[in-house]
């Protein structure tokens, strides 16, 4: 051990585009890890953020790199303001995932902007960042990271359920940890609200007055991705790709909701087994799709605070920071498909 315990940040943005999570962590280490979150906040992207990630998936090189610059400015910002306001003087480390704007780890590539060294020359405070490079480079999917922190931080759980811009689900079998992206959650959800002028459809109510589309539903349920083994993940491309085109043509927007709900619930209950499930992410909320996940499985779905349902995540970057300047394994093969356990990320001093 470097050290028994760490005051650190953790920055955490989703697919889904809510906004940047940031919390404040103390972490210890006394036979096993302990955590208190000691300050928590999420910042909302402006229309114009938000517009700039949704089309950076299409984005050329050079775009990429002045969108990663531009990015990398305003986390430094955003950061910063979250510190002063906290009276964070010192931290051990600001530990950021950064944005996904390209994940293809069947090409051996992943980008997530935010991830420059600047970072650390404008905050003035150590960063560790940049965590999902290596395990693509190691043949892993480089998704998800978060199951090392589920199985540490979380284990009195059989299975730790996220439902964010995608579903993921992590749980032990024969004494390891697999985890992977179950289907997408709300990034479709959020995007069909999108059609009535929403950011979201509030606690599902929309989608629960809205009709079961049994064609939409049977086209969902045939996609070829709920038919791959483990590991495996999920990124908008592949929304873009394979989800998006099969809503074309005259829609009615609150029975799309009802029939996609409907199929997140069976896909989610085709993964769960017995036992007890963290359900935690911004899905969490949505009482109709926890409604539907209920009736598609006999497992106990368990909504922890608000404080851990929103910042579970940037809460597991955090501790994925401290691992690596611990020098620890932070990323387990047997979830991501890499060649070997390995500590990911890249730490940079500011100068």
């Amino acid at each position: 051990m470097k050290q028994n315990s760490y005051n650190v940040i953790g920055v955490m943005s989703g697919t889904s585009l809510d906004g940047i999570d940031l919390t404040y962590v103390k972490l210890e280490f006394s036979g096993n890890w302990h955590y208190r979150i000691l300050a928590a906040e999420t910042v909302p992207y402006s229309v114009e953020w938000q517009q700039k990630l949704k089309e950076a998936v299409t984005y050329d090189k050079a775009q990429l790199e002045q969108l990663n610059y531009a990015y990398t400015n305003y986390l430094a910002e955003v950061i910063s303001k979250f510190l002063s306001e906290n009276d964070i003087f010192e931290p051990d480390a600001v530990c950021s995932h950064g944005h996904t704007v390209k994940h293809e780890p069947e090409n051996g590539y992943t980008l997530q902007i935010g991830n420059l060294p600047q970072l650390a020359n404008l905050m003035k405070h150590r960063v560790v960042c940049d965590f999902r490079v290596k395990d693509v480079k190691l043949g892993g999917q480089g998704a998800p990271l978060v199951p090392i922190g589920d199985e540490l931080l979380f284990s009195e759980y059989d299975y730790c359920l996220n439902l964010g811009g995608f579903a993921n689900v992590s749980t032990s079998v024969n004494h390891k940890r697999i985890a992977y992206d179950i289907c997408a959650v709300n990034t479709v959800l959020n995007w069909l609200a999108g059609k009535l002028s929403l950011a979201y459809d509030e606690n599902g109510e929309i989608a629960a007055s809205g009709e079961l589309d049994r064609g939409l539903l049977e086209r969902l349920e045939k996609i070829s991705f709920y038919d791959l083994k483990p590991p495996k993940s999920l990124g908008i491309e592949w929304v873009n790709e394979q989800v998006f085109p099969l809503f074309r043509g005259k829609l009615d927007i609150a029975s799309a909701l009802h029939t996609y709900v409907e199929h997140i619930g069976r896909q989610i209950g085709n993964n769960l087994g017995k036992g007890k499930v963290l359900v935690t992410g911004g899905g969490a909320f949505n009482s109709f799709l926890i409604q539907k996940i209920r009736q598609h499985t006999s497992a106990e779905l368990i909504i922890p605070s608000p404080e851990i349902v929103n910042y579970k995540e940037a809460l597991i970057f955090a501790f994925l920071g401290v691992l690596k300047l611990e020098g620890k394994v932070n990323v387990l093969s047997s979830v991501t498909g890499a060649s070997k356990d390995h500590s990911s990320g890249v730490i940079y001093e500011p100068r």
